[in-house]
């Protein structure tokens, strides 16, 4: 039993990569449930429309940005930003430069002193040391376990607290960072590794789509000229390493999870967003 992917698309005027993790199979027989969890690129380009279609018709209220603080005090204030029923977190899930660590309590208008090279890609580069010998995505994807495993922990605590609400996780690209906290996710809410790889891989379906809205934008120009942003096209086999990986050094994601104190009472409630 696989997942119906073209249903789960969500076509906005603003992204290209914003997809519902509803309707994804469980090894118990179920499926996850619509309008909990999203995923996305980009949010900071959303129309009128598609902030309508997100808040009042899907019932967005929280929105998990997993951007660099300098990512995000570039990109300014989003369409999102001006609707207060939305609430905003922000893990990042790479290593912060320079002096912003709140930034949504920083708030500044304008953005000062960042330091030279602040600008870590929406693309893999973060390697875990002992992780040489592995594909650089999945080496990328292991980096952010080891480096910001707190930041990881700490997303899917807000993504876990009770309440009838869609939420959407998002990056740049909608695929790598994104990519780490959905995966996790939907291993505690019961979705079997296979379908995980599968949700995983359909970023690569628009990658050209997102690669041309982030080489139109002032932060993320310059890096989509400078890198092979084909090479770096989300692929399946690219999460099965990963999930491999964690099956073999922590008997799986729950045992990753369980390792960094995101314990059963917090997968139960994590699982009833996705599954209740």
């Amino acid at each position: 039993m696989t997942s119906d992917s073209d249903g789960r698309w969500i076509h906005l005027e603003g992204t290209a990569n914003t997809r519902d993790l509803g309707g994804l199979p469980t090894t118990d027989g179920g499926r996850t449930q619509p309008n909990r969890i999203l995923r996305s690129d980009n949010l900071q380009s959303l129309s009128d429309s598609d902030v309508q279609l997100l808040v009042e018709k899907i019932g967005l209220r929280e929105v998990i940005d997993l951007r660099t603080s300098a990512e995000v005090l570039l990109e300014g204030r989003g369409p999102l930003r001006e609707r207060p029923e939305v609430v905003h977190r922000h893990f990042t899930l790479l290593p912060e430069r320079g002096q912003y660590t709140d930034v949504f309590a920083a708030e500044e208008p304008e953005v000062q002193d960042l330091p030279s090279g602040w600008l870590d890609s929406l693309l893999p580069r973060h390697v875990a040391e002992h992780d040489e010998g592995e594909p650089p995505p999945v080496r990328s994807y292991l980096g952010y376990l080891t480096q910001r495993g707190d930041a990881v922990v700490e997303a899917l605590r807000a993504l876990a607290e009770p309440g009838e609400r869609a939420s959407v996780v998002h990056c740049a690209a909608g695929k790598d960072r994104t990519g780490v906290v959905v995966a996790l996710s939907l291993a505690v809410a019961g979705v079997p590794h296979e379908e995980i790889a599968i949700d995983y891989g359909l970023s690569g379906d628009v990658i050209d789509a997102i690669v041309a809205r982030l080489a139109a934008t002032r932060t993320y120009g310059g890096d989509m000229e400078r890198r092979d942003t084909a090479a770096h096209a989300p692929r399946r086999e690219t999460m099965d390493r990963v999930l491999e990986i964690l099956d073999e050094r922590f008997g799986g994601p729950i045992g990753w999870l369980e390792t960094h104190g995101f314990g059963a009472d917090e997968q139960a409630a994590l699982r009833a967003r996705l599954r209740d």
